[in-house]
């Protein structure tokens, strides 16, 4: 078993995450631009034959700290190199660094090379030579904050070259990133239920090429004839052999019982002409049909009922002028809406403004980056009422009573919620008693929303039919105030979750939404869980634990998804420790932390329950997080009653708590009593909680509570019950 590590693109992280784990992958977890992963060697060999998304496959060779070049150069050289490439061989070095000492790029790589070239020369005269295209090793030197990791790549060139590719227009869409949409626009689900696939403008046909090659179960790298490990001295020539024999069984097979379902066009005749050669260079050409045509006259192929739409249209920065974009995404939604109705649509949009001259509402929207730009993949269900919509039934009074209420404090908020970046917020908390529910906003600043709809148990005396009717009057008229689809309007009723737990379970998608936050980025999941992983009337307190968290160890308790760890990293916390007995939110923690660019070993995710932890902990830190549920009685933790246990809890806590540290305790217990008494021998305690509470939820003030707990002064201690009190 080795560490791997998979590049990618930014933006398809979770799907290299899953496709990896298809793979055979073990120990799989996602970072900025990659995914580690751990396997023989046969699991790295299938990453770079059938991965359709990473970019590079690196096996890691040493880690060491490189602030100097000396330090460098011995770093390198403490690696045996004659058990990785023959003194005869060719080698190339790539290297990045960021935030180092050493900071130019081509000095470092050189300084690699010089290392390994002068270590064969020390040991017998030859030395390897140098080939930048196709090197029978290449080695990948990253350096950041002083560290350096070396590593073989065993790719060789980027994996998305996959050797079909003969020719291509001006503004080409990876391979991988096309892969990336399709999988997005779930084309494999469509292609199993007999859909075709259509793209309007196809430039030199990548989308339709993957999409085929996807279908007949082709791996992607299977015409290339160049790997980085072909040329490496541990390569596996039977494993590989087998490998590929494998993979062309599976293409023979899959390009067999392939559908000639694949229509593309283009407005340019010598686009169409590059794709049909292309097409035929990548063995699928028998399978498109390809033409010249106008999207405004895009209609579905003749005797096709169903399938998926897919485009890369042009942003203006590729073809012709930007003023000219808006018009032809407007003309392509129209021809969607009106000629498409049943089929799926997936559009990767050059920036929020042209997705929105499409016109359509979309499913989902996720950020790609196509090359250095940073782009809109949207995808849709276009529906049949899209091409006829219905006109709306009337409010009742009560939901145009709930609409005028919801308008107004849409104007309240809108100024401070512009002027403070805020784009995740509470519009209203049952300011109506009929309409007893929460209506939160999740969105990326600028950005497009999703709501989360919770609502409140209604009184026993209130029929069933009468709570129901109300609830979709909540969903409606939100839907249409925030200019929101129904379909990205989540709806609970918020209940306690069995046996009491803090977090409910509801549905099982897996669907997750990036949303920003303080100018941080995190992950919430709107319809599998009772919260959705960002606790919204705790934004101000995850500020004050960024402004405490510069120079300090950070500990966080009861950890959740960790965007407590993320705030206090982001304020510049020395490490920070998540303790947590879910793996599930761990995992999401992890997620949090990596999507924010904060990995590696200063940021421990630890699966324990919280006692446990402290009991066993011999650290200690200079800012604890502490925000347990308000009781638990999980088969695998101790029984937990906050109000009973937070005493000896913060107790616990002031044990690891460094001599100038302070504890910041929060909890959403509304009876809950702070038992100053108890724990005035050992802390000075600052009541925050009034202030802790955002602007949004000053109609839930006693939502939670919060408070700040330093040790007490020495001159203090002698007695310390004459003035046991809290600070306000």
């Amino acid at each position: 078993m080795s560490a791997y590590f998979a590049t990618c693109p930014k933006g398809l992280e979770y799907l290299l995450r899953d496709e990896l784990v298809a793979l055979g992958a073990a120990d799989v977890r996602e970072a900025l631009a990659g995914v580690h992963f751990s396997g023989p060697l046969e699991t790295a060999y299938r990453a770079c034959l059938w991965s359709r998304l990473a970019s590079r496959v690196l096996l890691p060779l040493a880690e060491f700290d490189a602030a100097t070049d000396e330090a460098l150069y011995a770093g390198v050289q403490a690696i045996d190199w004659s058990q990785h490439l023959a003194a005869h061989a060719t080698l190339a070095v790539d290297a990045h660094t960021a935030q180092s000492k050493l900071n130019h790029s081509q000095f470092v790589a050189q300084r690699v090379k010089d290392a390994v070239v002068d270590q064969f020369r020390q040991q017998g005269g030859t030395r390897p030579g140098v080939d930048t295209e196709e090197p029978d090793v290449r080695l990948n030197l990253r350096l950041k904050r002083d560290r350096a990791t070396l590593s073989l790549d065993l790719a060789g060139s980027p994996l998305h070259r996959r050797g079909w590719r003969e020719l291509q227009g001006e503004a080409p869409l990876k391979e991988n990133l096309a892969a990336a949409i399709l999988l997005r626009a779930r084309w494999p689900q469509v292609y199993a239920e007999g859909g075709a696939l259509v793209d309007p403008m196809c430039g030199s046909g990548t989308l339709l090429i993957e999409a085929a090659l996807m279908a007949a179960d082709v791996a992607p790298g299977w015409r290339r004839d160049y790997y980085g490990f072909l040329g490496w001295q541990q390569h596996d020539l039977a494993l590989w052999r087998g490998l590929l024999d494998e993979a062309r069984t599976r293409a023979e097979a899959g390009l067999k019982s392939l559908r000639a379902c694949f229509f593309g066009s283009d407005l340019d005749p010598r686009m169409v002409q590059t794709a049909k050669r292309n097409a035929q260079e990548a063995g699928v050409a028998g399978f498109l049909t390809l033409e010249k045509r106008d999207v405004a006259h895009l209609v579905p192929p003749a005797g096709v009922e169903r399938g998926l739409v897919v485009t890369n249209p042009p942003y203006g920065e590729r073809l012709g002028e930007r003023a000219a974009m808006p018009a032809l995404y407007h003309a392509l939604g129209e021809r969607l809406r009106t000629q498409f109705p049943g089929w799926r649509a997936a559009v990767l949009a050059g920036d929020a403004e042209l997705g929105r001259a499409l016109g359509l509402h979309a499913e989902k929207k996720y950020a790609l980056y196509n090359g250095a730009l940073e782009t809109q993949l949207l995808t849709f269900e276009i529906r049949v009422r899209d091409a006829a919509p219905r006109e709306a039934k009337p409010l009742s009074a009560g939901a145009q009573m709930l609409k005028n209420r919801l308008e107004k404090n849409l104007r309240h908020l809108r100024k401070r919620l512009a002027r403070e970046g805020i784009a995740c917020f509470r519009a209203y908390d049952q300011d109506l008693p009929e309409y007893a529910a929460a209506i939160d906003v999740y969105a990326q600043e600028g950005g497009d929303a999703w709501l989360h709809v919770q609502e409140y148990r209604a009184p026993a005396e209130v029929p069933v039919a009468t709570a129901q009717q109300r609830l979709r009057e909540v969903a409606r008229v939100a839907s249409e105030v925030f200019g929101v689809p129904r379909e990205r309007v989540a709806i609970k009723t918020r209940e306690r979750g069995k046996g009491g737990s803090k977090y409910g379970q509801f549905d099982q998608r897996g669907e997750f939404v990036e949303v920003d936050e303080g100018g941080l980025k995190f992950l919430v999941n709107l319809t599998d869980y009772l919260d959705t992983g960002l606790f919204l009337d705790h934004r101000l307190v995850r500020a004050r634990l960024r402004e405490l968290a510069e120079g300090r160890r950070f500990l966080n308790l009861f950890a959740y998804t960790a965007t407590a760890s993320v705030y206090a990293a982001a304020g510049g916390a020395r490490d920070t420790t998540s303790v947590d007995l879910s793996a599930t939110y761990l995992d999401w923690a992890s997620r949090n932390l990596a999507l924010n660019g904060f990995t590696g070993a200063r940021h421990r995710l630890v699966q324990a329950d919280a006692l446990t932890f402290l009991r066993q902990e011999r650290s200690h830190y200079g800012l604890i997080y502490v925000d347990p549920p308000t009781f638990s009685n999980s088969k695998r933790a101790e029984d937990f009653d906050v109000q009973r246990d937070h005493a000896a809890l913060l107790d616990a806590c002031g044990e690891h708590l460094a001599n100038d540290g302070v504890i910041v305790f929060s909890n959403n217990f509304r009876r809950f009593k702070l038992d100053a008494e108890a724990l005035a021998e050992r802390f000075d305690i600052e009541d925050w909680s009034a202030a802790s509470i955002p602007f949004d939820f000053a109609r839930r003030a006693d939502i939670h509570g919060c408070w700040l707990l330093r040790h007490r002064q020495p001159e203090a201690a002698a007695n310390p019950w004459r003035d046991a009190r809290v600070k306000r």
